[in-house]
């Protein structure tokens, strides 16, 4: 059984890593990694491969930049030519980037098997693009392998037959736990002069927080007053970079006393950095899910999430808007010890993808 792995962008490395281990411990699985090159930084990309263990893409696509339609176009013209070239018996896609619609359609056309990990996530917010990529890769998807009840939930409302359905838990999980001794025994925090728990690491990326001078200018007062209590930690995207420099933000930002403003981190790095912090203040989604397995407090600026286990059962607290009054009450009241205690979902145990290859083995393998 030959499988395609797709990854397009970094969170897709860390779901991806898991399932290719798993898959080598197989004879009967030939696993192939095809890089669509949809968000690629050089450095970046190779300090994930290197960290993750990864060995070097079969293919590497190239993609780049442009508009989502410019680079799903691309992506599928791309991946057409790989797919003809090497017949795989199934494709497997990750998460909700345009490579994963995009592989996933060229797949479904050429009559191959496609397996989506990380399928049934909604966070009813149709202006996210990301949300379009996971309505449309499940409703041509072969086999959807769900991280939590509400995947579940979202498939049966969408009339996805049950048999097509595996609640097999978190690849991201998977790697959290493969990887979290290792990340341990970096010296970061200790390097920083910093003592573990006594800092707020801080990340913001999403256009809807950062492509906004109010919003801007309201995650630099948040990071103002919360550093009044606590040094704060703050990788940077390029993204929130360029765009604070834009607005004339980025000067007052340097200047703030108790910030330490960072490049982004390694995937090892940022582990080590979320296991030893006091609080996480974000707008992504896999971190959420992260906090909550490491029971490290999570406010998240999100209006809706498409992981509700994270806030339902974890140590998520979502927050609608980046009100620097309201967000300080809710830091002061966690830096108090007044925290939401939370507990692991199921499944989210490190094993989620031995299950998945296990049932690709059942259904496909001759």
């Amino acid at each position: 059984m030959k499988i395609l792995s797709i990854v397009g962008a970094r969170p897709n490395f860390m779901k991806v890593a898991p399932l290719h281990r798993a898959f080598l411990q197989h004879p009967e699985i030939d696993s192939k990694i095809i890089h669509t090159g949809q968000h690629y930084d050089a450095r970046m990309s190779d300090v994930f491969f290197n960290q993750l263990e990864l060995p070097k893409p079969d293919y590497f696509l190239g993609i780049g930049g442009g508009s989502h339609t410019q680079q799903t176009a691309k992506i599928m013209i791309e991946f057409e030519q790989v797919m003809l070239a090497e017949k795989p018996d199934v494709v497997l896609v990750v998460g909700d980037v345009n490579s994963t619609i995009a592989c996933a359609m060229v797949a479904v056309k050429e009559h191959i098997p496609v397996v989506h990990v990380e399928a049934g996530l909604r966070s009813g917010d149709r202006g996210m693009p990301e949300e379009i990529n996971r309505i449309m890769t499940d409703c041509i998807a072969d086999d959807l392998f769900v991280t939590e009840q509400a995947g579940i939930d979202n498939l049966k409302r969408e009339s996805i037959p049950d048999e097509k359905v595996h609640f097999v838990g978190n690849v991201m999980i998977d790697s959290l736990v493969y990887y979290r001794q290792k990340a341990s025994t970096l010296t970061l925090v200790k390097d920083l002069g910093l003592e573990p728990k006594s800092y707020v690491l801080m990340t913001m990326h999403r256009p809807s927080n950062v492509d906004f001078q109010e919003g801007l200018t309201n995650i630099l007062k948040i990071i103002k007053e919360t550093s009044k209590s606590k040094t704060v930690l703050f990788p940077v995207h390029p993204r929130t970079l360029k765009n604070m420099e834009t607005w004339g933000l980025l000067d007052e930002l340097r200047s703030l006393e108790n910030v330490i403003l960072m490049e982004p981190q390694g995937y090892l790095e940022f582990l080590h950095l979320m296991e030893n912090s006091a609080l996480i203040i974000t707008d992504s989604g896999g971190i959420q899910e992260e906090t909550t397995y490491l029971q490290v407090p999570c406010l998240t600026f999100r209006a809706s999430t498409e992981r509700p286990v994270t806030v339902e059962l974890g140590t998520n607290i979502l927050l609608s808007d980046l009100d620097p009054v309201s967000v300080a009450e809710k830091v002061q009241d966690i830096l108090a010890g007044r925290v939401k205690e939370g507990i692991i979902p199921p499944f989210w145990d490190g094993h989620a993808a031995e299950r998945i290859a296990e049932i690709l083995i059942q259904k496909y393998a001759n």
